[in-house]
């Protein structure tokens, strides 16, 4: 019977899972033996399941209605289907690997899990209410389906841990920063799952300076040198830096000082709007999503895809300044893979940095460098797999004991 590695990565809108085989290399990233993933999971959003297997074959596909279109819900469904439509495999699930978006002041390495860490863990949920009360559930759920088995946590946060204090420090009085107000920095794994291909890929791009941009609803970006975090556009909590979903990204605090003040809003209703009521949806009006917006004629949409973009072709320029200077571009995620007309207008506005784009690579679709040959800076198009990251911190953590 082989042993297999679990992974679950339950995000604001969504939860991923994938399945690994146990490998004698800790250092590859794995191939996952079958994936799936529930999306469109919240209030007016159409909720899905579908499992695949390594080949990308759909082997399960249903609506999520009712209790089951929750995060919650769809994690018990995914453990079901586990359990149920994978019968007569044979397989054992040796660990449960779990993305855990915020590590705090004292989490910087995958950990195994306990009631203690779990309690540490919660107390950080307000400062990633989106996500560390999903990714906890995720951990709770996996507990309760798999007795005895180590469960692993891969945190955001802890790539970050190499940027430069002067990176990581606002400017306020010291004592806040060595009680925990800091920039920390997220999307870690998705970062770390780049930085590995590119070692495969283009290994002296890997070894160059490179500003990853992971669109999706949420969005971050991250200046990497040498395969090490420099800089990035979150900080304290998942909320700020580029416009976002339903996040605002970079706001004045002063703000959060005239709702309260002047509007008479509560801590909580301030944390609703600008957690869950703002970013493309504030500013749009209709949607999160930006399929969405970019197929509506609405001038309103426009307007947020147009302030989405302008905000990452800002915040290039600020990480490439970071890095004093810039040898590639990497979109990933949901949006960065898949909106090519977003990028072409990213890369666009960007031409004063070096980069040139190949439209024709940059219409296909999939893995591509999609800059043109002897572009002073390169583009890629690259597929973020934080599973197969989780997947190796999560077996180097049982194999270390």
């Amino acid at each position: 019977m082989a042993d297999h590695v679990l992974t679950l990565n339950a995000g604001s809108s969504s939860v991923k899972f994938a399945l690994f085989a146990l490998t004698p290399d800790p250092q590859a990233l794995p191939r996952a033996r079958w994936f799936g993933q529930a999306e469109g999971l919240g209030p007016g959003l159409d909720a899905t399941l579908q499992v695949r297997d390594a080949d990308g074959a759909v082997l399960h596909q249903a609506a999520l209605a009712g209790a089951q279109a929750s995060h919650p819900g769809a994690l018990a469904a995914l453990l079901d289907w586990l359990r149920h439509g994978a019968a007569g495999t044979a397989l054992r699930v040796a660990a449960v690997g779990h993305r855990i978006v915020h590590g705090g002041m004292h989490f910087a390495a995958p950990q195994r899990l306990d009631a203690a860490t779990l309690q540490a863990l919660e107390a950080l949920n307000p400062l990633a209410p989106l996500h560390q009360p999903h990714n906890l559930a995720g951990v709770r759920a996996a507990m309760a389906a798999f007795a005895d088995v180590p469960q692993v946590a891969c945190f955001d946060t802890a790539f970050h841990t190499t940027q430069p204090a002067v990176n990581r420090r606002f400017a306020l009085p010291r004592a806040l920063h060595d009680a925990g107000v800091q920039r920390y920095g997220f999307h870690g794994l998705s970062y770390e799952s780049i930085v590995a291909q590119l070692g495969q890929m283009a290994p002296a791009l890997a070894r160059g300076r490179v500003v990853v941009a992971h669109l999706g609803n949420g969005a971050s970006m991250c200046a990497i040198a040498d395969g090490r975090s420099v800089a990035t556009t979150m900080s304290f909590s998942p909320l700020d830096g580029l416009t976002m979903g339903t996040r605002c990204g970079q706001l004045d605090a002063s703000v959060v000082l005239f709702l309260q003040r002047t509007l008479g809003m509560d801590a909580d209703a301030v944390e609703r709007l600008l957690f869950r009521e703002a970013g493309l949806l504030g500013l749009s009006g209709l949607s999160s999503d930006m399929r969405a917006l970019e197929a509506s004629a609405a001038p309103e949409a426009a307007e947020a895809v147009a302030h989405f973009s302008e905000q990452v072709v800002q915040q290039l320029g600020r990480l490439a300044a970071a890095m004093r200077g810039i040898d590639g571009l990497v979109f990933t995620g949901g949006i960065g893979e898949n909106a090519a007309g977003l990028r072409a207008r990213i890369v666009g506005d960007s031409a004063w940095l070096g980069v040139r784009l190949d439209a024709q690579a940059n219409a296909k679709r999939g893995v591509a460098c999609i800059s043109q040959p002897g572009s002073p800076v390169v583009a890629w198009v690259l597929r973020t797999d934080e599973e197969a990251v989780i997947a190796r911190h999560t077996a180097r953590v049982v194999a270390a004991g």
